[in-house]
């Protein structure tokens, strides 16, 4: 009989237990489902960002070849695969609790997670960075690690960025008389390791191009300086380099010759002597007419996107005014014969005037070789004067 009541009472006392389990289970079931609903609640309420949103959150994990990042009520995030290996280096800096930002590159994987890549946000926020910097024209220095033809290579907030020849300062711009292309690439590889100052002058995210300038970083400075100036005025300068296109000088000479006075420090200018603008005679190499370190007078011929142009010749008597007087049409003129190209023959007729007689008069340019000696005189019958245009059309008289 005791064991008969013992067998009850553990029964019911087993129930009991099942019982209490029971609500307890449910409880936690209630307690769970109420969790799942606030989070459910919790993600309605906050804006949730989608594939190519940049995301940020802290390093919880992370194993050998996978990162994970703690997005708040967003989820787990997870950064692996190539995106893992693309970000290696700046992986390996980071600790637990580091914050971090990346770019969702799927909402969920098999796994639950929000797929990330740094690669991409660092991009993204560096081009953000880089438009910033255009906008508000902040000056910055970059090293020069390369060049090519067209200009310097080098990088700017882990980007890679190009400033062209034409964007150097003037006190860089390659001097090359001839325009030797090989020779301007030697001149550009001084750079290589050097620091300079720049600008961002544009930038294409799309097509990861960035561009810089050097000048840019001294053109709001100059164009306060240029408000001195105007089309027509005559400065006095000093020819600071010769190219195959005309010459550089540099101006006002009373700043140029006193560079230790504080008061001219940045007041200087430089401009370009086109090689049309030398002199009225037809120049071939302006070295013929000015040297590097001679002083001259020059006449300010305009003056565009603070870059000023300048004539020699302006302030010289043009010779063309006495050709019409003194020949027309038809004459016969004797003529020395300067030099050869592959259109024709450069003939000179009086002091610092040149005609051209044109390839097309002879048969073939051995013929026109033949016929006419560099350095010998013969007599040239005039087919056209065009005075405005300084122009001279020869014949060979035969």
């Amino acid at each position: 009989m005791q064991n008969f009541v013992n067998s009850v009472y553990y029964t019911y006392k087993y129930k009991l237990t099942l019982l209490a389990d029971s609500r307890i289970n449910n409880n936690q079931n209630i307690i769970m489902l109420k969790d799942k609903e606030t989070d459910k609640k919790a993600k309605e309420i906050s804006p949730v960002p989608g594939v190519g949103s940049i995301v940020e959150g802290k390093v919880v994990a992370r194993d050998r070849s996978s990162l994970f990042i703690d997005l708040g009520n967003q989820g787990t995030g997870i950064i692996y695969g190539k995106e893992f290996y693309g970000a290696k280096e700046t992986i390996k800096g980071l600790n637990i609790g580091d914050t971090v930002f990346a770019k969702i590159v799927e909402m969920e994987n098999e796994e639950g997670y929000r797929e990330l890549s740094m690669m991409d946000a660092t991009k993204d926020m560096n081009w953000t960075n880089l438009q910033a910097l255009k906008d508000s024209q902040e000056t910055v220095k970059v090293k020069i690690t390369g060049v090519n033809k067209g200009g310097l290579l080098t990088s700017l907030n882990g980007m890679q960025a190009f400033l062209p020849v034409s964007q150097l300062s003037p006190e860089n711009y390659p001097r090359v008389a001839d325009a030797d292309k090989a020779k301007i690439l030697k001149e550009l590889q001084k750079f290589i390791g050097k620091t300079l100052e720049v600008k961002v002058l544009d930038l294409l995210a799309e097509e990861n191009k960035l561009i810089l300038s050097e000048k840019a970083k001294t053109e709001q400075k100059l164009k306060e300086i240029l408000k001195n100036y105007n089309k027509g005025d005559i400065i006095e300068g000093k020819i600071t380099g010769i190219a195959d296109f005309g010459a550089f000088i540099k101006f006002p000479l009373s700043v140029i010759n006193d560079p230790q006075n504080p008061d001219n420090q940045g007041k200087e200018i430089e401009g370009l002597i086109h090689i049309s603008e030398l002199d009225w005679q037809l120049v071939q190499n302006p070295a013929e007419v000015v040297k590097v370190g001679e002083e001259v007078k020059a006449q300010i011929i305009n003056i565009h996107n603070n870059q000023v142009f300048l004539s020699l010749k302006s302030l010289k008597q043009n010779p063309w005014e006495e050709v019409e007087k003194q020949h027309k049409k038809d004459d016969i003129i004797k003529g020395k014969v300067i030099s050869f190209s592959p259109f024709g023959a450069f003939v000179e007729v009086m002091p610092k005037i040149r005609g051209l007689c044109h390839i097309s008069e002879f048969s073939s340019q051995k013929e026109m070789e033949d016929s006419l000696k560099a350095g010998e005189t013969y007599d040239f019958k005039i087919l056209e004067i065009q005075p405005k245009e300084h122009r001279m059309s020869l014949k060979l008289n035969k």
